[in-house]
């Protein structure tokens, strides 16, 4: 079963325009474009026959080629990222030959290799599912962190809800369920329901991905700004996929302030 990773990227962020470009500094003090990151952390993911950057912008283009990345123009008129990965699959992939997609979105280079083996698994293992995403439980200093991007009106993270079969319900930049604090004392044996923090990967069979763009945005995704709910609101499943960070922080790069926010946690892993 052929998996293809497609990481889409484009300069002209509404919060953070050119951050794709925008230089980290690992505990060496070595500078590596955000792009580079992700795609250096796609190209250690297990299983996947090839990985490529989806841009609409030749600034990006230049700099992926210039690495040694492949790269594949697509359309401005993409939205969002789905969308660019849709575009770039009809691009490279004609004959049909690739049945999973991964949509490693451009500003998550600390997401774990595993969580994306274990997205493709699930859809290996799974005929029914035609979308997963991983979903990672807040502990109180993560959801703090939500909080406090929320008072100062940032748009932090997102979050999620799902049912008993880990199907997604609904997605937000809200903090969703509405909890009050957790006490940090008991925090493994309270009732107050669990807060999951949402990374924005994605692993699509061919047809779901496909039929997603000719459905048009709707309310839900338009209000939140969150592509994925185009699914929902349109009956395509997302199969939520609970993962373990091992007590690690995996902030994306939403906002400048979090360029500080991911160089800490380079340097902390000793990374380059």
């Amino acid at each position: 079963m052929s998996v293809i990773v497609i990481i889409p990227a484009r300069y002209q962020s509404t919060r953070f325009p050119g951050k794709a470009l925008v230089e980290l500094r690992g505990f060496d003090g070595t500078p590596r474009s955000l792009i580079r990151r992700t795609w250096d952390a796609a190209s250690d993911v297990r299983g996947v026959d090839t990985v490529h950057v989806a841009t609409d912008d030749r600034r990006i283009a230049d700099h992926v080629e210039a690495f040694g990345a492949h790269v594949v123009l697509t359309s401005p008129a993409c939205r969002n990222g789905t969308e660019r990965c849709a575009e770039a699959l009809a691009l490279l992939d004609p004959d049909a030959q690739a049945a999973i997609i991964v949509n490693i979105q451009g500003d998550a280079p600390l997401v774990p290799r595993r969580f994306v083996e274990a997205l493709i698994g699930v859809l290996k293992a799974d005929p029914s599912a035609g979308v997963a995403t991983p979903v990672l439980r807040c502990d109180p200093v993560t959801l703090d962190a939500l909080r406090e991007d929320r008072r100062h009106g940032r748009v932090g993270a997102t979050t999620a809800v799902f049912d008993h079969s880990m199907n997604a319900l609904y997605f937000s930049k809200e903090i969703v369920p509405a909890v009050g604090p957790v006490d940090r004392s008991d925090a493994a044996t309270t009732d107050v329901p669990p807060v999951y923090h949402h990374l924005g990967v994605y692993a699509y069979r061919r047809q779901a991905l496909l039929a997603y763009v000719g459905w048009p945005e709707g309310p839900l995704e338009s209000a939140e700004g969150l592509e994925q709910l185009r699914f929902l609101e349109n009956g395509e499943s997302i199969r939520c996929v609970d993962v373990d960070s091992g007590g690690r922080i995996i902030p994306e790069l939403n906002n400048p302030i979090d360029v500080a926010r991911i160089e800490a946690v380079l340097r902390a892993e000793g990374r380059p």
